[in-house]
């Protein structure tokens, strides 16, 4: 990992941009959005930078660049079209220990800034450490259509509700599978309005219709790229996995971070889920095709669970 992922508060922080070209008005634009106080530095400004100047959005220094500016700055971004001069400002910046950006040349930066899906609150964050730009941009488009619009809208309202779900159930474990439910219900993922999110949030409170307990028997195969997509949403909404000493970290790595994970054989996997279904847990068992004994199968669908078979 060459870069630590971390999302900075720059509220009201003091945020000089060096250079007034187009790279400067990208940055200077997102800076803005987080509230950030910036201060350009460049004799000359780009038209879209003199508007806000003009609406006493940033602060200009029209001057040549001189180290003397970066006292009082917390954050430096350099986005001269001098490479020379952008290292310049980056030594000068790092004597001061203030966090600097070279743009474009990931070796003189402190921090980069990641590619972002944003539905403010919620944003997500891609990035390769400027390994291969086309490639985090590809990854951001898929992400910007798997990702409904109204995700800001769930999470503002969520978050106003979390005392009242406290409030109803006693236990995190109850209070998380509460949301997860709600999360999925259809009226959720189509919802455009607060009214339309707190209907279903009163009917869900008043059914009190929590997840139960399930089997989720994933057959896994060898190539990660062949599991389905309903494979991978089940992995993701288990709580426990069970799996197979044959099959691959790759595949456990692909199930749900927070989920517990044991390694169990064919011969007391069904010990291990019976216990577990018993106290509402949904468990995944992965097992490679070539391992995965008829009995788990049987047992699977003798308990109302799912088997996904590999693609082939």
């Amino acid at each position: 990992m060459d870069f630590f992922p971390i999302f900075l508060k720059v509220n009201h922080k003091q945020i000089l941009v060096i250079g007034g070209g187009e790279v400067a008005c990208r940055k200077v634009d997102l800076l803005l959005k987080a509230h950030a106080n910036v201060t350009v530095v460049s004799p000359q400004l780009h038209p879209h930078l003199q508007i806000l100047l003009e609406r006493q959005l940033i602060k200009h220094i029209n001057q040549p660049y001189h180290a003397s500016q970066l006292e009082g700055a917390d954050q430096v971004w350099a986005t001269t079209d001098s490479s020379t001069l952008n290292h310049q400002i980056y030594h000068d910046a790092n004597a001061l220990k203030i966090w600097t950006n070279v743009v474009d040349d990931p070796t003189f930066c402190d921090f980069i800034t990641p590619s972002m899906v944003d539905r403010s609150p919620i944003q997500v964050a891609i990035s390769s450490g400027g390994a291969s730009p086309v490639l985090v941009r590809y990854l951001r488009e898929r992400l910007e259509t798997y990702l409904p619009q109204n995700l800001n809208l769930l999470a503002s309202f969520s978050g106003q509700q979390r005392q009242r779900v406290k409030q109803q159930f006693t236990t995190v474990d109850e209070r998380r599978k509460f949301w997860e439910q709600f999360f999925r219900l259809s009226a959720v993922e189509n919802a455009h309005s607060i009214e339309e999110l707190e209907v279903a949030f009163q009917q869900l409170l008043t059914e009190q219709n929590h997840c139960n307990g399930n089997i989720y028997l994933i057959e896994t195969g060898h190539d990660p790229e062949l599991l389905s997509l309903k494979a991978l949403r089940l992995m993701q909404q288990s709580e426990y996995v069970l799996y197979h000493d044959d099959v691959a970290d790759v595949f456990i790595d692909l199930c749900r971070r927070d989920a517990d994970r044991e390694s169990c054989n064919h011969k007391n996997i069904q010990a291990l889920t019976e216990n577990l279904v018993q106290k509402g847990i949904r468990v995944c068992i992965l097992a490679t095709k070539d391992n995965h004994r008829p009995g788990i199968k049987k047992y699977c669908a003798s308990h109302q669970g799912i088997f996904v078979p590999i693609f082939s």
